[in-house]
């Protein structure tokens, strides 16, 4: 892979296609701050890439989204963020997909661009951060060479963070997890906010 010259930018992509039942539904709409939760690694996304779309469902709903952000429709089923990455990958036209979830608020742009170093010096698949010793795959980048046995994992119904280890993908490895903080529940929330405060 290294022989094909240099890579192209990669694209942002906030995985937004998920249900929310734990946190009452309509996750990317869930106000944190002030602000609806998907504007946050929307934002973040901004600071590194030129390129950035938003995947969700045709039932997901989402605020409006300012600036320039494209609007990815994913298949319907599954409800599943491989289903969103795989979309992803396939739209991206061969860019890598720099891939972050609707519900990490706290990964701000340092955090990517961290990512992104460590990505210029591999030719892995995908490169994922490490936080104490769980692969996190819903901050993640992956390059279209990826995309072939991640669509198998998809229908095969594996497990994202099965798919993604199995890719063998080139690690970050960080030792402070509060910017990965998931809000998945209501409590999350609270948390994100009072993090914010600090």
């Amino acid at each position: 892979m290294g022989s094909e010259g240099p890579e192209t930018p990669p694209v942002g992509a906030v995985l937004a296609g998920g249900e929310g039942r734990r946190i009452g539904g309509d996750k990317a709409i869930v106000e944190l701050e002030g602000r609806p939760l998907v504007s946050y690694p929307l934002e973040a996304l901004h600071e590194v890439c030129d390129r950035v779309a938003v995947v969700a469902k045709r039932q997901t709903l989402l605020p409006p989204l300012e600036g320039a952000v494209e609007l990815w429709l994913e298949p319907d089923e599954p409800r599943d963020p491989l289903c969103g990455l795989v979309h992803a990958l396939r739209v991206a036209d061969g860019s890598p997909v720099l891939a972050l979830a609707c519900d990490l608020p706290l990964v701000d742009g340092d955090v990517l661009r961290a990512l992104l170093a460590a990505a210029r010096g591999s030719t892995a698949p995908a490169v994922a951060p490490r936080v104490h010793d769980r692969l996190e795959p819903l901050c993640a980048l992956y390059r279209r060479q990826a995309l072939p046995d991640l669509e198998r994992a998809l229908e095969a119904g594996a497990r994202m963070s099965d798919a993604v280890a199995a890719l063998r993908p080139d690690e970050l490895a960080v030792a402070d997890d509060v910017a990965f903080l998931n809000v998945d529940r209501p409590e999350d929330l609270l948390r994100a906010a009072t993090l914010f405060g600090c």
